[in-house]
């Protein structure tokens, strides 16, 4: 082409540092990537639809705002997190609907960072070289499958049985009454019985077992896999785009809206199984059970199917956002009023983080994560840096602090209301409520005046260490009562028998006459002697009083030849019989809640000694590292091994189909003294780690001050003479 000719358009791209030795006054056109800064200019002047090709759309100038970016994707955060931490707030519900022990629960629980950690550390890797908004959208929408399938089981599943394993008994209050029958007769039935259990065992129950407990686990792995792009691909773009005073504000928002989510998941929890679980599918006659009642199974799947729809929403947005708009240019009018905690330079250091992206390729002779690797550059780069950080004495015991708390988090919000619920007779319900309505609000509060305390007093690296370790000893402190709020197990008949009250031999011989079966369990309460029995049958029950209705409550069974007491014809109340440690349950929940606050003040300064004590040209990975050890280590294990824990604590298994399937009675002071001292163990865990820190800051400090004054002491001509002697050579630092 002729350089000359006017009309010929001339698009050169050059470096930033060539403009500066450019002087054609050429007009240019300015376009921001993530890994670099290409300027293309022309010399044939831009027409008005070159320069403004929005104007002639406004509907799409919303989608070029960086301010409806952040409002999105807090949406999507909370939408995203709500639907991760609903199946926390109904575990113990799933346990008793499909016959799960706490150790199955809880490895479904870990499973959702199995998927995420797989493919996390390849966020690093990818960075901004894709399109952010339509891979976020995409995760989310494998989100919202996931959560689909969660729900699947209910449906696939047979109507849930809460009088008994045996499909071919009438699911009714009278069908566990005791059948009293000579020994004959009683061994024949018992055969007959056994035979029929076994048949509708073969046809109901083993192969849907396998099939319900594999989709869990599916969907719990695309979970994971889902939400693996949202959060980091999310701060990188607006840290990308947004003005550089308006990026701290701008995460700030969205961080809040990401910590209301584990909340509003137990809200929503607490809400959903209020309802029945087969409110879509209610039997004739309706049901006699309340939710007080310990074979209540509440509606858990609905709440899975809400937040997946809410996550379906949340995601239509990003597959209209563009690969890269315009960067913001005004900084918003009330930066500086909202959210003054912030440290600038800390959200600056997390963003690049999250991006990956390091301005060196090679410093100090040190291998680094570049942007123009290859994938299997980066696989090869990766495992050295990591290996590098990990040999850091503060990063190493500062992530083993955080594990250690992390421990603790994760086993609490697995297990915190199934332990509610049997340690004070509470329902799943009321204690999903406790939960998301005081304990997560504390937790934030926490978070926040940590920051608020790292930013006013601008705490050193040995300062936040300090306040690590007060923060630690406090909720250490703060848990010492929480072995003793609580009382022993009530008198559980031919089960758990105090030492106090033996058991009765006549009672073996009576429930013996009656046929009972194993798979019953219609728990029912002797209210003048506080001992419950575990059906109708084993008190030698043989009438009712009236005739239950739905939702009517109660039943009163009448008759009852087999009781501990000894009192003939005597009547019981369904249901389990009260605990007399539930005015307990309010002092307990602000305990743990206060301890939570308290514990959460170390968040902000962790974050801070990590930044500030590992090299300048490891922070763009520290971060990253510290969460992929954070789900390896903590995340992953720590709900399994809470779940054995409680297993332990376990009395009596219920019996399907001639294996042991979830728990029905707990050794309560067994089971308090375990889960609160497995707390207990990760809080003095915490504490040493921040001690050991501490320790090893004061004697840097001790070591830099002896040196400066050791160096005042010296003599002006031999400072000279090393000052000469130290730019001479090389340096070591």
């Amino acid at each position: 082409m002729n350089k000359n000719n006017p009309r010929t358009a001339k698009q050169v791209q050059i470096s930033a540092s060539s403009i500066r030795r450019s002087s054609e006054p050429t007009q240019q056109r300015i376009e921001m990537s993530d890994s670099r800064t290409e300027i293309k200019m022309s010399s044939k002047p831009a027409s008005k639809n070159q320069t403004e090709p929005i104007q002639k759309r406004p509907c799409c100038n919303l989608f070029l705002s960086i301010k409806f970016f952040v409002l999105c994707h807090s949406l999507l955060q909370l939408a995203q997190l709500m639907i991760s931490g609903y199946l926390k707030s109904s575990i113990s519900t799933i346990e008793k609907r499909f016959g799960l022990s706490s150790q199955t629960s809880g490895l479904l629980a870990a499973f959702n960072e199995v998927g995420n950690t797989a493919l996390i550390v390849f966020v690093s890797y990818f960075g901004s070289r894709v399109h952010r908004p339509r891979l976020i959208g995409f995760g989310a929408v494998l989100v919202s499958v996931a959560g689909l399938l969660m729900s699947l089981p209910h449906f696939i599943a047979e109507p849930y049985r809460y009088d008994h394993i045996d499909f071919d008994l009438p699911q009714d209050s009278a069908s566990s009454l005791c059948l009293q029958s000579s020994p004959p007769t009683l061994a024949l039935t018992s055969a007959s019985g056994a035979t029929t259990g076994n048949s509708s065992c073969a046809l109901h129950s083993e192969a849907p077992q396998i099939v319900v407990v594999g989709l869990m686990f599916l969907a719990q792995t695309l979970l994971g896999v889902g939400a693996v792009p949202i959060q980091p691909f999310g701060i990188s773009y607006i840290d990308d785009f947004a003005h550089p005073s308006n990026s701290p504000l701008y995460l700030g928002i969205l961080f809040a809206a990401t910590l209301i989510g584990p909340g509003m998941a137990y809200g929503l929890g607490g809400l959903m199984l209020r309802f029945y679980v087969d409110i879509d599918r209610m039997p004739e006659g309706g049901i006699s059970l309340t939710p007080k009642d310990p074979r209540w199974v509440g509606a858990w799947w609905l709440g899975f199917l809400v937040s997946a729809g809410a996550v379906t929403l949340t995601a239509l947005p990003y597959f209209f956002f563009p690969r890269e708009m315009p960067k913001e240019d005004q900084e918003l009018g009330l930066k500086k009023r909202i959210l003054p905690s912030l440290d600038n330079k800390g959200e600056n250091s997390l963003i690049k983080v999250e991006t990956g992206n390091s301005p060196d390729k090679e410093k100090d002779g040190e291998i680094q994560i570049a942007p123009d690797l290859t994938v299997i550059q980066f696989i090869k780069t990766f495992p050295q840096v990591l290996l590098r950080n990990l040999r850091h004495p503060i990063f190493l015991l500062v992530v083993l602090a955080q594990v250690s708390m992390s421990s603790m988090v994760a086993g609490m919000a697995t297990f915190l209301p199934k332990f509610l619920e049997r340690q004070f007779s509470v329902t799943a319900s009321f204690a999903n409520l406790l939960i998301g309505s005081v304990s997560i609000p504390a937790a934030i509060v926490g978070i926040v005046t940590g920051g608020v305390l790292v930013k006013r007093f601008h705490l050193g690296p040995t300062r936040c260490a300090a306040l690590g370790i007060l923060g630690a000893l406090t909720c250490l402190l703060l848990g010492l009562p929480l072995f003793f709020m609580g009382c022993s197990t009530h008198h559980i008949a031919n089960v758990y028998a105090p030492s106090t009250l033996p058991e009765n031999g006549d009672f073996l011989n009576c429930t013996q006459l009656c046929s009972c079966s194993k798979s019953d369990f219609n728990p029912v309460c002797d209210t003048s002697t506080d001992t419950e029995y575990v059906s109708p049958c084993q008190a030698g029950c043989t009438g009712l009083q009236g005739d239950p209705g739905p939702n009517q409550g109660s039943v009163i069974y009448t008759n009852c030849s087999c009781l501990i007491s000894g009192i003939r014809n005597s009547s019981v109340t369904s249901g389990s019989c009260e605990s007399s440690c539930g005015h307990l349950v309010l002092p307990f929940i602000l305990l743990i809640s206060l301890g939570g606050a308290v514990a959460s003040l170390t968040h902000t300064p962790s974050f801070m000694l990590i930044l500030r004590g590992v090299k300048n040209e490891d922070k763009s990975l520290a971060i990253g590292i510290q969460f992929m050890l954070l789900r390896i280590l903590a995340w992953m294990p720590s709900p399994v091994l809470h779940g054995s824990a409680i297993d332990t604590a376990c009395v009596f298994w219920a019996d399907t189909c001639g294996m042991r399937s979830l728990c029905r009675y707990y050794d309560h002071d067994l089971l308090r003294h375990r889960f609160i001292g497995l707390q207990f163990f990760f809080k003095l865990g915490t504490l040493v780690c921040f001690i050991l820190v501490y320790t090893i800051l004061y004697q840097q400090e001790k070591d830099a001050a002896h040196s400066r004054s050791h160096h005042s002491s010296i003599p002006q001509e031999e400072k000279l003479v090393l000052s000469s002697e130290k730019r001479s050579g090389d340096s070591r630092v």
